[in-house]
């Protein structure tokens, strides 16, 4: 049975200022919670689960502490509209901020603030490839309940640090930076690069004018619709098929509303 003051705890690692100060986050159902517990790069510190779960996962759970926790119990720790079996407690992970951009695809985020787009473009990255993103840092917190829940498992598997975007991309040298734009080049068109870094704006006001004009050649994602443009998550999906499959070379990709 869990304890009144163990149930505020893990309720409390919803708020930021909780996780920075515990420096751990929460991760709920199965498929993220087996992923975690699988993966190298993380610490997951506390298991809360049913006993269901619990027998039919015992081969991943021998380095953790598992506390069996009834479906009421589960509800009232869940972060989620509809508890799904398990919630972990994990250690945030410890990210070595030195990002190395030659011969690989960079996703930047500039001020990405919906938890959800951004745990989706974490996932779409993952899904292409992509290992590490660099964040501004405003963009929504990586440990977000709703950001780990979105990412599906993808958090344990790509790298993501938060810096000075400016500075970040000022020391990026000799490297040609492209534009995604209204009247840019047709992206179907473009030569292929083989790396390079895909900046993904606001999901309202776009990329900062401040970032835009490191780019020196503008393309475009062509609309056949009305649509005045595409969610965030849609466009890092558009752009990664593009750099894969149509784009080769080196530069950097800008991705603007």
């Amino acid at each position: 049975m869990l304890i009144k003051s163990k149930i505020k705890y893990i309720q409390s690692l919803g708020q930021k200022k909780l996780r920075d100060e515990e420096n751990a986050f929460i991760a709920e159902g199965p498929k993220i919670v087996k992923e975690l517990l699988e993966a190298k790069n993380t610490g997951v510190a506390e298991v809360y689960a049913l006993p269901g779960w619990i027998a039919e996962n015992k081969k991943f759970l021998s380095q953790t502490d598992v506390v069996e926790i009834t479906e009421m119990e589960l509800e009232r720790i869940s972060q989620l509209t509809t508890p799904n079996k398990v919630l972990a407690i994990v250690k945030k992970f410890d990210v070595n901020e030195n990002i190395a951009t030659r011969g690989k695809v960079t996703l930047v985020l500039d001020t990405i603030q919906d938890p959800g787009n951004f745990g989706s473009i974490i996932r779409t990255a993952d899904w292409f490839g992509v290992d590490q993103i660099v964040c501004s840092k405003d963009c929504a917190d990586m440990y977000n309940p709703k950001v780990v829940q979105s990412t599906m498992g993808s958090i344990a598997r790509v790298k993501i640090i938060y810096t000075d975007l400016k500075e970040w991309l000022t020391a990026q040298k000799d490297i040609r930076i492209y534009a995604t734009v209204l009247d840019g080049q047709n992206i179907s068109t473009a030569k292929k690069i083989q790396e390079g870094i895909i900046i993904i704006g606001n999901e309202s006001k776009g990329i900062s004018d401040e970032l835009l004009k490191f780019a020196n050649i503008k393309i475009t994602i062509p609309k056949k619709g009305k649509a005045e443009s595409l969610n965030a998550v849609v466009a890092v999906g558009v752009v990664a098929v593009a750099v894969f499959v149509v784009c080769a070379g080196g530069g950097v990709v800008v991705m603007n509303r």
